[in-house]
């Protein structure tokens, strides 16, 4: 279990991919325009990234070192295979608004790079969990992306969620007549807002760490009085 905490803490928090590693930005950036659509990708991201770890860990005996990375790409690519047609079959609605950025998940630097680094050395379970975890952590940051950017670009929450569940309405949290920042929406908002998601992650630590220094240092002694 200890292994466990310490694969979702490292994936969550210590080595987020979207915060620390700062793989996959492309549809980090491009699909976060509202909470639906980075959910959705998010979903089918954590899919992919589960499935090829814990197959590359039950396979890694069998693949020649050489030909190693050809065929995690195809293990993988096999896996997107699955869940595009999955998503196109029960989410066909959204799989339109996602496009071609669920078959982009193939070319993502954050699955093989989990892929090559962690289940090609480790266990099958303890690599499903590392896969799946480091994708949840992605899939976070994606969504709360695209919260902010659909609160403040429009107003709203959860627009499209229809898509998903048939008889479900986006949130007006704003008031109707809001006009909207179109900033927020566009490309450049995604990247103030994930300047401003790293920033504050980086403060949180520094925070966490001048805690743990003060705590460290022995206490002064009081000074005499006669």
């Amino acid at each position: 279990m200890s292994q466990f905490r310490e694969i979702a803490w490292n994936s969550l928090w210590k080595q987020n991919p979207g915060l620390v590693q700062l793989l996959g930005l492309c549809p980090l950036l491009a699909m976060s325009n509202s909470v639906v659509n980075a959910a959705g990708l998010g979903l089918a991201t954590i899919l992919v990234m589960a499935l090829s770890s814990y197959a590359v860990a039950l396979l890694r005996s069998f693949i020649p070192y050489e030909i190693r990375i050809p065929v995690f790409i195809l293990i993988i690519a096999a896996l997107v295979t699955v869940v595009d047609f999955a998503m196109n079959a029960w989410l066909h609605d959204l799989y339109l608004v996602l496009g071609i950025f669920i078959p982009l998940i193939v070319t993502n630097c954050i699955v093989l790079a989990r892929v090559e680094a962690y289940a090609a050395k480790n266990a099958a379970v303890a690599a499903a969990i590392d896969g799946a975890m480091m994708g949840v952590g992605l899939t976070l940051v994606r969504v709360a992306l695209g919260a902010i950017r659909e609160f403040v670009g429009q107003g709203t929450l959860f627009t499209g969620i229809e898509m998903i569940v048939p008889s479900a309405q986006a949130w007006q949290v704003l008031p109707q007549d809001y006009p909207g920042f179109l900033v927020a929406i566009l490309p450049p908002g995604a990247f103030f807002v994930l300047g401003l998601l790293i920033a504050g992650r980086n403060w949180i630590d520094a925070r966490a760490s001048a805690r743990a220094r003060n705590k460290r240092q022995p206490a002064e002694p009081a000074p005499a009085t006669l």
